[in-house]
């Protein structure tokens, strides 16, 4: 699976529940996520997309780490389960009992 396939499963999965899913272009900030999720209630995620089995550069960890020092929830997505893990969250972001 491409890269590009799992951003699209991950797009239309969280767009359908609401979410708006922007890709994230920084220039000058090489390594940011690729993806800013935006959640209905004012919350933001931060999702970096891999290629299945494919492991975050250098430079990708260290914005992971700052994100997260900020408070900012920051996922690695590289495949079907972590599509779900991610709607799952959202999920209990939003209180939904499903």
């Amino acid at each position: 699976m491409l890269e590009k396939d799992i951003e699209q499963k991950l797009k239309v999965s969280l767009e359908r529940m609401g979410c708006l899913v922007m890709k994230f272009v920084s220039p000058g900030n090489s390594g940011v996520p690729d993806r800013l999720v935006f959640i209905p209630g004012g919350r933001l995620l931060l999702v970096e997309l891999k290629r299945p089995g494919k492991k975050l550069r250098p430079l990708q960890k260290v914005w992971k780490r700052k994100f997260e020092a900020l408070g900012f929830m920051h996922f690695v997505v590289d495949c079907d389960e972590d599509i779900l893990a991610l709607t799952r969250v959202v999920q209990k972001i939003r209180g939904d009992n499903a």
